[in-house]
């Protein structure tokens, strides 16, 4: 039940209209709450209708009115999912079901930081499968719910993004040479960064074969998470092969600076300086450097621990 608290204006006391008083037209004036957002704050105004005017023909009510009419508005109350448009996401632990304003922030910021969930207000099928690959991601318990503290986690990283965004966007490129084949790396890129680069390039010219790259390193084919593991494994960041699968669980969570591994079941790609390296995309099939952006939709974002 919610309760609406009506405040006097300080213009008006009982003995208004009297000599000394103040005016008779002062009118008590409801208080106004404000709820904070990290998409903005906003003002919910409780005004009653009729309690609030500029009219100075308008009559104050009394102490003893309005604190009938606080009395009415507690005992009616207000409908049950009332309050859950205006709570702020962490303060109430969310599950299947739940619906609300703080469940529409928790589905934005689940896509800021790389789990893509639409954004409805409702806590349902879907929302459930985005927060049990969020909690698998931070190696959290798997249960597809929100506790508090798993809120204040999300709203910590999610506040981060746009930092890292910005460091990430002031660095300079990687590019593609002349060949349309290789790229050249950025000159001040740290050196696991180069090394990344020159052993994509290495790979530059090699077909797709599903599975290659996964019994040695060094192989005549590779299939995309064969490739990605080559230019990790060049520059000390992978001792062994791994899946999409497992590429899933590389590094660290989230994008990186310099770098991001993109995995999820069935495929792997690396961004790396900005440029993408992926076996599929237009052009030759195989370990080339793309221009486009790759699908970014259901992946796991990783990369290597200060890159």
């Amino acid at each position: 039940m919610r309760t609406i608290t009506l405040t006097l204006s300080s213009a008006w006391r009982p003995d208004a209209g009297r000599p000394g008083g103040h005016p008779a037209g002062a009118v008590a004036r409801p208080s106004r709450s404000r709820f904070g957002s990290p998409d903005g704050d906003f003002a919910a105004d409780t005004r009653v209708s009729g309690l609030e005017s500029e009219d100075d023909d308008v009559p104050p009510l009394p102490c003893a009115a309005l604190a009938t009419l606080s009395c009415a508005v507690c005992l009616l109350g207000a409908p049950a999912n009332a309050d859950a448009r205006f709570v702020r996401f962490g303060d109430r632990p969310l599950e299947r079901g739940d619906r609300g304003r703080d469940v529409r922030v928790l589905q934005r910021w689940m896509t800021r930081v790389g789990v893509e969930t639409g954004v409805d207000g409702v806590f349902g099928p879907h929302t459930i499968s985005s927060v049990r690959r969020y909690e698998r991601r931070f190696s959290m318990k798997v249960d597809g719910r929100v506790s508090r503290d798993q809120a204040r986690g999300l709203r910590e990283r999610a506040m981060a993004v746009p930092v890292l965004r910005e460091q990430a966007a002031a660095l300079p490129p990687a590019a593609l040479a002349a060949d349309g084949r290789t790229a050249v790396a950025p000159a001040p890129a740290p050196a696991p960064v180069q090394l990344v680069i020159a052993a994509a390039n290495a790979l530059a010219d090699k077909p797709y074969r599903y599975g290659g790259g996964h019994g040695d390193f060094e192989d005549s084919a590779y299939d995309c998470s064969g490739a990605v593991s080559y230019v990790l494994h060049a520059a000390g960041l992978l001792p062994s092969p791994l899946d999409s699968s497992g590429l899933m669980q590389f590094g660290e969570a989230g994008q990186g600076t310099w770098m991001t591994v993109y995995a999820r079941g069935d495929h792997a790609y690396v961004v790396i300086a900005g440029l993408r390296f992926d076996t599929s995309g237009r052009g030759e099939e195989g370990p080339r450097w793309r221009s486009e952006p790759g699908s970014r939709r259901r992946y796991e974002a990783r990369h290597p621990a200060g890159l």
